[in-house]
């Protein structure tokens, strides 16, 4: 099978693209000018320079393919201009579904985020069928997950293969920015985490999320949204996870979310507007922990085979990885 692959580079996708070529598969990989390729070393595949914000540049790329798996986003809970956000993901998304579509490529699987359904604050367990709009979602990110989500259900409404899948908070090694949720464990490993909002996620195994990307090219319902989650957790209870892995103290102080806001505003305001920096803490952020991100993947269960598993294997493998590739101080 050959297969065009974007997001190749990045942490989800880096590791969906070693389970595609460990079945065989043939990649044209998206690369961007700028991307740190080292993600890459060592798997074969041919990589192709271009950009989401210019899709056409991806035709002779998809052109020929037996499937597109479109991974690559722009994931950030804080940017300076949103516009690029939303035409990275949004028209990127709508340009590449497009293109495989008159270039008659038989399946896509795009990757959206857990980012889209509709959470509550009292830690219900939410699922596909639980209702969500636009209204619900909170900042850029999400907003343009959930309007990118959009396009990709109208392409298979309209005829086209399409399966939708919703990773909730991924986690192990290989997470080179970090992503949002790999900066939680960085932060704490170099003791800059002390004290804890009271809010919740779901973490997955990377590699089980990886595994199910390529199993959805053969299975699943086109135009169907598929939750691949792991545990619902706490954020006091990630925390006194890792303190078991790794013997750091875990935080003991809880600050109410009104106090967390108060930070993020002047981190945002400071290291954000003043000094042009990503800040730490953002308003976007503090606004998506109070609502839970608890969520059941019964239906990948069903029906792509995805595996719940346990997430202490995967949060280890995450740190031995940080610490091994100088993120953070050694054991």
């Amino acid at each position: 099978m050959k297969v065009f692959l974007t997001g190749a580079t990045g942490f989800v996708g880096s590791h969906v693209a070693r389970e595609l070529a460990g079945r065989g598969a043939t990649m044209r990989m998206l690369v961007r000018p700028t991307s740190n390729l080292a993600n890459l070393e060592g798997l074969p595949g041919d990589t192709v320079t271009g950009d989401l914000l210019a899709p056409e540049t991806l035709r002779s790329a998809i052109a020929g393919c037996d499937a597109v798996m479109h991974v690559a986003a722009d994931y950030r809970l804080w940017v300076r201009d949103p516009k690029t956000m939303y035409a990275a993901n949004v028209e990127g998304t709508r340009g590449i579904l497009r293109i495989a579509a008159e270039e008659g490529v038989r399946r896509v699987v795009y990757t959206s985020s857990v980012a889209t359904m509709g959470f509550k604050s009292d830690g219900t367990i939410v699922d596909e069928r639980t209702p969500v709009s636009l209204n619900d979602m909170i900042g850029h990110y999400k907003r343009s997950k959930y309007l990118a989500e959009q396009e990709a259900i109208r392409a298979a409404q309209g005829g086209q293969q399409v399966i939708v899948l919703n990773p909730t908070t991924p986690i192990g090694p290989n997470d080179l920015k970090p992503t949002p949720t790999g900066r939680i464990i960085v932060d704490f490993l170099n003791g800059r985490f002390p004290a804890y909002v009271d809010t919740g996620l779901n973490l997955v195994d990377v590699a089980e999320v990886a595994r199910t990307h390529a199993d959805a090219l053969e299975r699943g319902v086109p135009g169907e949204r598929y939750i691949l989650g792991g545990e619902n957790l706490t954020l006091k209870q990630i925390l006194d996870k890792m303190s078991a892995i790794t013997g750091l103290p875990s935080p003991t102080m809880k600050v109410p979310h009104a106090v967390a806001m108060i930070f993020a505003y002047f981190d945002e305001t400071i290291t954000g507007k003043l000094r042009g920096k990503e800040p730490r803490a953002t308003v976007e952020a503090v606004r998506m922990g109070r609502k839970m991100m608890f969520a059941s993947s019964a239906r990948a269960e069903r029906e792509l085979g995805f595996r719940v598993v346990p997430v202490y294997p995967c949060l280890r493998a995450a740190i031995d990885w940080f610490r091994a590739h100088g993120y953070a101080p050694p054991a």
